[in-house]
C-alpha cells in the first residue's frame, strides 16, 4: 500500500498537540508496515529525524502554510498536483484538514469543533475558513477518525455525518513520563517554585483554556489556605490572551503564578511530576492529553466536566464546573489538604492510563487506512 501523510506539523524542536498525534502514530506505521510506502508531505525543509524508515519518500511541497490563504493553496492546488505524481492509495491527514481535489482516498482526523463552539476565540480568516471547509473535508473523508466518543458525538450533531463513517480512535501518552523520585521533585521545585509545591498547568495560553478563572481560583485558595503554594503555567502564548494579562495584574498573588512558556521537553517530565497536581479545566477540549499525561507522572488531576475531559480522566481526577472559580478553587484545597485523596487518584490514575495506547491508535489507525483503500 501506498500511503501519503501530511506532515505539516513536523516540526523540529515545535512538536506540539496535533503534530505530536502525528508524530506517534506515523512513526509506528512505518516501523510496523515496511511492507509499504509512506510518502510524508512537508510544507518546508523538514528535519532527517522525522524521516522514520527506508519506506519513506519525503516531498517538500510549497508554499508554507498557517494561513488560511496558504491553507487553500496547499491542499487544493500544491498537494494535489504533487501526489498525482505518486499515484497514492489513500491520503492520511491528522490534522483536521483534506484536500477536496485529491483523486484518491481520503482519511482525516478530527479532533474537536472548536470553531463552532467558541468562535469568537478564534482570528476572523481562519474561524471563516473552518466554516467553510470543515464540512466539505467530512464530507469529502472516506472514513474520519474522532480522537473521542465526545468529539464523534459533536460531529454527528452539527454536521450530521453518518455514524458508521466516523471512528474513535483514542490519543496515547507520549514516552518520557515517569514517577520521579524525591530528590528530584525538591530539585525541580528549588529551580521553578522557589523550594515550594506547585499547581501545574500545561498547554497554549489563550481563553478557551479558561486561565483567567485558574488564577482568580489560586487567589481564592491562597486566601482560604495561607500557603505558599505557587501557580505555574508551562505553554506559548497564543491569541486573544488580553484577558489572562488582565486577571494576572488584578491577581492578589500574582508573585507567586509564574508562566514559564515553552517547556523544553527535557524539562517537562520534571516539572510535570514534581507538582502537587495538574490542573487542566479547559472550557473544551477534544481529548486533552496532559490529563493522560499527569496520569503517566503519577500526579493527581483537577480538570472539567465537558466535553472528552471526562472521558479521558474516568474516575481518577476530581472533576469540576469551568465556570465555576469556587468549585475549581474548593477542587485545589482538598487536593492540597487530603494526602489519602491525593494517593487515590495517583492510584485510580494507574488503572485508568491504561486504556490509552499509542501503538493500539497506530493498529487501529492502519487498519482504517486499509479498508478506505481497498474501497477504491
Amino acid at each position: 500500500m501506498k500511503i501519503a501523510v501530511n506532515t505539516r506539523l513536523l516540526l523540529k524542536d515545535r512538536l506540539e498537540g496535533i503534530g505530536r498525534v502525528t508524530y506517534e502514530i506515523v512513526r509506528r506505521m512505518v516501523a510496523q508496515h515496511p511492507e509499504d510506502e509512506f510518502i510524508f508531505c512537508f510544507d518546508r525543509p523538514y528535519d532527517q529525524a522525522f524521516i522514520f524508515g527506508k519506506n519513506v519518500t519525503p516531498l517538500i511541497i510549497g508554499p508554507p502554510s498557517r494561513h488560511p490563504f496558504l491553507w487553500y493553496l496547499w491542499f487544493e492546488q500544491s498537494l494535489p498536483r504533487a501526489l498525482k505524481k505518486h499515484q497514492p492509495d489513500i491520503f492520511y491527514s491528522a490534522d483536521g484538514y483534506n484536500s477536496l481535489k485529491l483523486n484518491c482516498p481520503t482519511v482525516m482526523v478530527t479532533h474537536d469543533l472548536a470553531h463552532i463552539h467558541y468562535p469568537n476565540e478564534i482570528p476572523f480568516w481562519v474561524r471563516k475558513y473552518y466554516h467553510h471547509y470543515v464540512p466539505k473535508y467530512l464530507e469529502k473523508s472516506d472514513q474520519v477518525i474522532s480522537v473521542s466518543h465526545a468529539t464523534k458525538e459533536d460531529i454527528i450533531k452539527q454536521y450530521l455525518t453518518p455514524s458508521q463513517k466516523i471512528s474513535v480512535v483514542h490519543n496515547g501518552n507520549r514516552d518520557g513520563f515517569f514517577k520521579i523520585e524525591k530528590a528530584q521533585k525538591k530539585a525541580t521545585q528549588e529551580k521553578y517554585s522557589q523550594g515550594c509545591k506547585y499547581f501545574f498547568y500545561l498547554g497554549a495560553v489563550h481563553p478557551r483554556k479558561n486561565l483567567d478563572r485558574l488564577i482568580m481560583a489560586f487567589d481564592q485558595f491562597k486566601k482560604t489556605s495561607g500557603s505558599d503554594v505557587k501557580l505555574l503555567i508551562g505553554g506559548r502564548l497564543a491569541w486573544q490572551t488580553d484577558t489572562v494579562k488582565k486577571i494576572f495584574d488584578q491577581s492578589v498573588h500574582k508573585s507567586d503564578i509564574t508562566f514559564l512558556g515553552f517547556i523544553p521537553e527535557e524539562d517537562l517530565p520534571f516539572l510535570l511530576g514534581a507538582a502537587l497536581a495538574m490542573v487542566y479545566v479547559s472550557l473544551f477540549e477534544g481529548f486533552g492529553l496532559p490529563i493522560l499525561e499527569a496520569m503517566y507522572a503519577e500526579v493527581p488531576v483537577i480538570t472539567a466536566q465537558v466535553s472528552a475531559m471526562p472521558e479521558v480522566a474516568g474516575d481518577a481526577a476530581l472533576l469540576v464546573d469551568p465556570l465555576s472559580v469556587d468549585d475549581l478553587a474548593f477542587a485545589m484545597q482538598k487536593i492540597y489538604k487530603d494526602k489519602s485523596l491525593r494517593i487515590e487518584l495517583v492510584g485510580k490514575g494507574k488503572i485508568q492510563r491504561e486504556k490509552f495506547n499509542w501503538d493500539r491508535a497506530a493498529a487501529e489507525t492502519y487498519n482504517i487506512l486499509k479498508k478506505s483503500a481497498n474501497k477504491k
